[in-house]
């Protein structure tokens, strides 16, 4: 087990859960319901991403270091950017930071971008292993 990415991926769980939380209740009758659509999504991906860093790090011991780091930062850097600007977007649709959107915008298909690459690192790595070296 790696402690530190377990840790992690439990922090992106917890603020999935008080994002979605707060979208769920406190934002409700603000938001449209495209930006409380787009939250969701957002949310969603978050707690998939955190449950799988949290997945990935209790399996530590059964990946590569090196290139468990390789897909475990394009996953979790992904994940951020990709939920986070989302929430950016969000905000700046109901501030006067207009100019933000041009900023975040191209992040949001980096950041998915990333979370493909890392998982598609994963799946190689995955089939390069022995059944043996599963267990």
């Amino acid at each position: 087990m790696k402690k530190s990415v377990v840790i992690i991926g439990a922090l992106l769980i917890v603020i999935s859960i008080a994002v979605g939380a707060m979208g769920a209740h406190a934002l409700k009758e603000i938001l449209s319901v495209n930006s409380l659509s787009s939250l969701e999504t957002a949310v969603r991906y978050q707690m998939y991403m955190g449950i799988a860093i949290l997945s990935l790090g209790m399996n530590y011991h059964k990946f590569k270091k090196r290139s468990f780091n390789y897909f475990y930062l394009f996953i979790l850097i992904g994940s951020i950017l990709f939920s986070f600007s989302i929430y950016g977007l969000i905000w700046a649709d109901y501030s006067s930071l207009f100019s933000l959107k041009k900023v975040v915008g191209p992040i949001t298909p980096l950041g998915g971008t990333l979370m493909i690459i890392g998982w598609s690192i994963f799946i190689v790595q995955f089939l390069q292993k022995k059944e043996d070296d599963l267990q």
